[in-house]
């Protein structure tokens, strides 16, 4: 009796596992691949997997690989409350880039890296490619040539899916192909660049990181390092970074992946469907489990989504069922137009809302961004308020790269690009002088930093108080003991001025820099903060110092790949018509569509009690800004004749623009006037 209470003490991970979850929590041995369903208790089964493991000791042994610092985080502290001790500290768990970040600065020498490498997010990147295009004269040719952005997503597409150039721009950007040879010039003297100022993209921790698994003498080192490899969300994977899930295993370390093929939506960011297909030629002997049993919705809401994905191409066969029967069906809802979707939307918002179902536990999802604009228009209209996942990123406004540019080019002299963009700070400096006052300093030497806190000879062109006032504060940022939270103090001194001269909305902005002070202050050293809010930045400033005060309650507005991982009581899809759904520009080949089916598919799968398909029959297109054109929506292939079967089919009626106003028929006036024509 003792010894049964002490198993249910020491192993409370068991506690809730249906047998699917169990048999994959015990595993040991071969590589273990789980394929789970969407709603199916992937986070509950992981975080069990890693509680067992942190029980029989050694956390430091084990590493956790997730797509998001806040992912990895969390699975940490339900693992810890479950072993019921502080070992989960000692795991080694974060994103894929940050666990990069951390080996190549212990490891990186054996590939000739130094340790005080800097880290450019993808916008510095696609920077310092434009910088190298210029420089190369390819801007100013007479035909089109690619721009920065094109060229940095040609560039990562390459690295992360291990394709070939030729075969990347032949698929992905054939109007590109007759500019391949110089396309292939700006990347071999960007790839120089970087390595000549010691900078790292995105793509190169994953690059050097495979590197160290297959360098003859560090590979047997990391191979040594763990016991366990945990990945979460696998079907995300690239291919670059299944490999180096490969390349860390060692003859005795247990690799166990979590993920569904069936929710894998992001080739463009070169993530690889085939990855969970390939799972058991990649670690031969494997084993799969299935989970399908879900806990999120009912089942007839599960019904139409296993129709849906029914009907993809290859994937592991599983069909969801769960323990809520539900006796609400999913409907469809045929709208005249865009104008009468948006009504109804917000009419059945409001009513859920009268039922008792709060704002904040709906959920409208649209493919892409710009088809909510008529919504949000109503919405604000009848006095909804509503959160837009999406936009502008926090690492990506303006003013904050300007403040991390001031701190990068301290903690590593030679990052040119930081050097350019902040010298441009100071009223007068354009890119020409920047670049003179560049080379007067010799940026790529390692003193350019010193240089300028000694003193350096002002352009005739820049502001005499702004530069005096820019050398003070590299001197001050030099003498300082490199706590970044101060120095972003200190930085702030010499920026608020320049915040207000270029930005109307100057209050705001401030904040934004104070809540970055903030996240800076648990840090005690500048390149631990600068790498970790590079490697997994927030979405939004909201991520920083919590969600803004909107009303009471406030709507969900999302894209359908924002709202992965989320799930609401009530959920909108919109525009379920083609075109929209599957979206016209993921076209080009089968694949796309494939994907745009899965996309569809988790759209489906947020709903836990009610669910809405909503479909114009009409949409108005007016090119020229007079005309009344418009085209008929057909609804989308993805909802089939066995789909529609499982939907109950709603066609709201028209509002009665008549009023309460009973008119008797009469066609005198019209039959008089033809007569009078005729006569």
């Amino acid at each position: 009796m003792l010894e049964h209470m002490f198993d249910q003490e020491t192993e409370r991970w068991r506690r809730g596992l249906n047998q699917a979850q169990l048999e994959a929590v015990l595993h040991d041995g071969l590589p273990l691949l789980v394929v789970a369903g969407a709603g199916t208790g992937k986070t509950r089964t992981l975080v069990a997997r890693l509680a067992r493991q942190l029980e029989q000791g050694a956390p430091e042994r084990t590493l956790l690989l997730t797509f998001s610092r806040r992912a990895a985080k969390e699975m940490l502290g339900r693992a810890q409350r479950l072993a019921g001790g502080p070992e989960a500290a000692r795991v080694w768990g974060g994103t894929f880039h940050a666990v990069a970040n951390r080996l190549l600065r212990r490891y990186g020498g054996a590939l000739g890296l130094p340790p005080s490498f800097t880290i450019m997010d993808s916008s510095d990147a696609a920077d310092l490619m434009d910088l190298v295009r210029s420089e190369l004269g390819l801007g100013a040719t007479r035909r089109r040539f690619p721009r920065k952005q094109t060229l940095q997503q040609i560039y990562s597409a390459t690295v992360n899916s291990q394709t070939k150039l030729t075969e990347v721009v032949e698929k992905r950007f054939p109007w590109c192909r007759e500019e391949i040879s110089d396309v292939r010039s700006v990347f071999e003297a960007y790839s120089d660049r970087k390595r000549a100022r010691i900078v790292l993209d995105y793509d190169d921790l994953l690059l050097y990181w495979r590197a160290l698994t297959r360098h003859p003498g560090a590979s047997r080192l990391l191979h040594s390092l763990f016991d366990h490899i945990l990945v979460d969300e696998y079907q995300d994977t690239n291919e670059l970074q299944a490999s180096i899930v490969a390349g860390m295993r060692g003859d005795e370390t247990g690799v166990m992946a979590v993920g569904d093929d069936a929710q894998a939506i992001y080739s463009f960011r070169a993530a690889s469907s085939t990855n969970m297909l390939s799972f058991c030629d990649l670690f031969p002997g494997a084993r799969v489990v299935l989970l399908e049993q879900n806990y999120r919705s009912t089942q007839p809401i599960l019904d139409v989504s296993n129709e849906v994905i029914a009907q993809a191409k290859g994937g592991y066969a599983k069909r969801l069922w769960s323990e809520r029967p539900g006796t609400k069906a999913a409907q469809l809802v045929q709208c005249e137009d865009e104008s009468a979707q948006s009504d109804e939307i917000c009419s059945r918002v409001l009513e859920a809302r009268e039922r008792g179902v709060l704002l904040r536990e709906q959920a409208v999802l649209f493919r892409t961004g710009h088809h909510s604009a008529g919504l949000e228009l109503e919405l604000s209209r009848r006095n909804i308020p509503f959160v837009k996942y999406g936009g502008l990123k926090f690492l990506e406004a303006a003013h904050v790269k300007d403040v991390l540019g001031l701190l990068r080019f301290i903690e590593n002299p030679d990052d040119e690009l930081s050097w350019f963009r902040s010298l441009q700070l100071i009223e007068g400096v354009g890119p020409r002088t920047a670049r003179s006052v560049m080379t007067e300093l010799g940026v790529g030497d390692g003193g350019a930093v010193r240089r300028a806190a000694e003193g350096l000879s002002r352009p005739s062109q820049a502001d005499a108080e702004e530069w005096a006032r820019f050398s003070s504060m590299i001197s001050d940022l030099l003498e300082s003991d490199g706590a970044p939270a101060p120095q972003l103090d200190r930085i702030m001194s010499f920026y608020s001025d320049v915040l207000e001269r270029n930005h109307a909305n100057a209050a705001v902005r401030v904040r934004d820099v104070e809540a970055l002070a903030h996240m800076a202050s648990a840090y005690s050293s500048r390149a631990d903060f600068l790498a970790e809010i590079t490697l997994d930045p927030p979405a939004s400033t909201e991520d920083l110092v919590g969600p803004p005060f909107l009303d009471d309650d406030y709507l969900i507005l999302s894209t359908i790949h924002s709202a992965k991982g989320c799930e609401w009581d009530e959920v909108h899809v919109i525009d379920v018509c083609d075109g929209m759904i599957p979206s016209d520009m993921a076209l080009s080949d089968d694949e796309g569509l494939e994907e745009e089916r899965r996309v569809f598919y988790v759209a489906l799968t947020r709903a836990r009690n009610g669910l809405y398909l909503h479909r114009p029959i009409r949409y108005y297109h007016r090119r020229m800004g007079l005309d009344d054109g418009h085209g008929y929506g057909q609804l989308s292939r993805f909802v089939t004749d066995a789909v529609k079967d499982r939907l109950e089919v709603i066609v709201p009626e028209a509002a009665d623009d008549a009023g309460d106003w009973k008119l008797e028929p009469d066609r005198s006036g019209v039959d008089d006037f033809l007569a009078s024509l005729w006569s």
